[in-house]
């Protein structure tokens, strides 16, 4: 009898697991790092090689004193000019004494040589990695000094020179130094802690007690509801990187893991939904409950986050983004198995939480979101490899051949449309099933996706995503040639296209996204889109010839793709639709 709970856990999990998604927004929504309106338009004019709005944007940060968002922007400003230099390059020739220039400048020094470094550990960066890191470091230290003079009051220049004195192993008198002097420019700068946790922790030029005993002492001395009273869950993600938190093991007494923990859940309390300032220590405390075991109070962290996902803490773990989404999905599978059956729908987002209907891709909480598939095969075939996505799920054929893909939720009844199928194949909606009926297939699919004013591209071909491809409303995130060029290619092979260079231009387009995803469409010599997609769901509703594929049982699918191979091949009958 001991062993029932675990029987009962996966029909649990199958019954409760997309209620866990209320409030939280879909993945397609959620972006690392994510600029906010002003650095965005900044980083947009500096990919066209306008200099002019970085520069002004960084100036009246300077003059605002507001650091925190200051170096928020010179950081990534610095990381647009690692591969996109000749904006920066324009500003040095005209202001090359511009005090927010030489802050820049100074941030993109180390991005440099931590770009040749790497951030594998160190066992697996090879010898003539460490030379060069090490001699972009020496020959960046003037840089970072013009930074510090041109910029007194400042402590942003002093956070990138503790960077600096931690990849060249400076001795500890010249960290305090650096320290004590960003300290004087601002006493509670959230960036200059963060970074000297980093310093103290055990891997680095510290320990376990010293940094917990700095970034504890931090916090307690920020004013009430500074986001700096967050820093120490930074210290629990560092200790967390090298012992099991949560288990009781290393050196740290779990208690003080746990008063930590609950002091970042108070202090989150505090702060608004989506709150920007909070993003960054709710993101470490996100990863310090699930840590805990605490999946449900790390539920509602992740709704309090939203769509601001930070590149720490889960790059330690591997592509931010995506151990960011992994990590929320499987919170809400555990929660779900943790609900009692019969214990109603599910937990509900707490108070505080993200308001509205709060259902995932409701239009009242996250960008709407539309997606139209274009599969290389006709009608028939397409029509017997869906019926094993267990959607339901709208063809229609397209001129010149293929047949266009949709899902079309809206002919299941209400209470089928959240069923076991779509918990088993989790979130991503059209892309994801298109790796799963073009598996086993020679043919192409084409998934263009709408998210709010956003349109992206995916290739899939035998279960697998070749390449994907977005077009921002906001130019900023425009590839660089190599990247269209890269990604055109590709593309343009699986339609046995041999100039690539049109397609290219197309991925490259800063104007109307709808309008360049027709473009693509045209270069690849396939039918355009339906006019209504980009405007509202499911706009194979209304297309000629348009038929419905009914979601099926795993075992009624089954019967039925073998049922019509048989049968084609016999009398080429097909199997019905609804």
């Amino acid at each position: 009898m001991g062993k029932l709970p675990g029987v009962f856990s996966m029909p649990r999990m199958l019954r409760h697991f997309a209620a866990t998604g209320e409030g939280l927004p879909p993945d397609g929504a959620v972006e690392v790092d994510a600029p906010d309106s002003a650095l965005r338009a900044a980083l947009s004019a500096a990919r066209s090689g306008v200099w002019e709005p970085a520069a002004e944007l960084m100036a009246r940060t300077r003059t605002a004193r507001n650091w925190d968002r200051r170096g928020q922007y010179s950081a990534a400003l610095a990381e647009l000019a690692l591969h996109h230099i000749g904006w920066l390059e324009a500003w040095q020739q005209e202001r090359p004494e511009d005090p927010d220039l030489a802050l820049v400048a100074a941030e993109l020094e180390i991005d440099r040589a931590w770009e040749i470094r790497t951030a594998a550990r160190a066992r697996h960066v090879s010898r003539e990695q460490f030379q060069a890191f090490h001699a972009v470091l020496r020959d960046a230290e003037p840089v970072l000094r013009t930074a510090a003079d041109l910029n007194p009051g400042d402590p942003v220049p002093w956070r990138i020179l503790i960077a600096h004195a931690m990849g060249v192993s400076a001795p500890r008198a010249v960290f305090d130094a650096y320290l004590d002097r960003g300290r004087e420019a601002d006493p509670h700068h959230v960036g200059l802690h963060a970074r000297a946790v980093q310093y103290l922790a055990q891997k680095w030029y510290g320990s376990h007690a010293e940094m917990f005993e700095f970034a504890e002492s931090a916090a307690a001395a920020a004013p009430e509801g500074s986001p700096l009273r967050g820093l120490p869950l930074h210290a629990v993600t560092e200790y967390a990187l090298e012992h099991e938190a949560g288990i009781g093991k290393g050196p740290v007494a779990w208690s003080r893991i746990e008063q930590l923990v609950d002091a970042g859940l108070s202090l989150s309390a505090g702060f608004e939904p989506d709150d920007r300032r909070a993003a960054g220590f709710r993101n470490h405390l996100a990863l310090a409950l699930i840590r805990s075991g605490r999946e449900a109070e790390a539920l509602e962290v992740f709704r309090l986050i939203g769509t601001d996902a930070r590149a720490f803490p889960w790059a330690y773990l591997g592509d931010p983004r995506e151990i960011f989404l992994l990590m929320r999905q499987g919170v809400r599978v555990g929660v779900a198995r943790r609900t009692p059956y019969f214990g109603g729908s599910g937990p509900a987002p707490a108070a505080g939480s993200p308001s509205g209907a709060a259902t995932t891709g409701d239009a009242a909480t996250a960008p709407v979101s539309m997606a139209v598939a274009l599969a290389g095969a006709p009608l028939r075939d397409i029509r017997t490899a869906v019926l094993l996505t267990g959607t339901t799920m709208r063809l229609a054929p397209a001129r010149g051949g293929g047949t266009f893909v949709e899902i079309a939720s809206s002919a299941d009844p209400p209470g089928r449309r959240k069923g076991m199928r779509q918990t088993l194949l989790g979130e991503g909606g059209l892309p994801r099933l298109a790796g799963t009926f073009s598996r086993g297939e020679k043919w192409p699919v084409l998934v263009a996706v709408k998210e709010g004013a956003d349109y992206t591209l995916h290739l899939y071909r035998d279960g697998r995503l070749v390449v994907a491809h977005a077009w921002w409303a906001d130019p900023a995130e425009m590839p660089t040639q190599e990247e269209a060029a890269k990604r055109a290619t590709a593309i343009a092979a699986a339609y046995g296209v041999a100039d690539h260079r049109p397609l290219t231009a197309v991925l490259r387009g800063t104007d109307d996204p709808r309008h360049h995803l027709a473009e693509a469409f045209a270069a690849l010599g396939l039918p355009s889109p339906p006019a209504a997609f980009g405007h509202r769901p499911e706009p194979l509703a209304e297309v000629p010839g348009a038929q419905l594929v009914e979601r099926r049982s795993v075992f009624r699918a089954i019967r039925e793709s073998l049922a019509s191979e048989s049968d084609g091949a016999s009398n080429g009958e097909l199997p019905p639709l609804s």
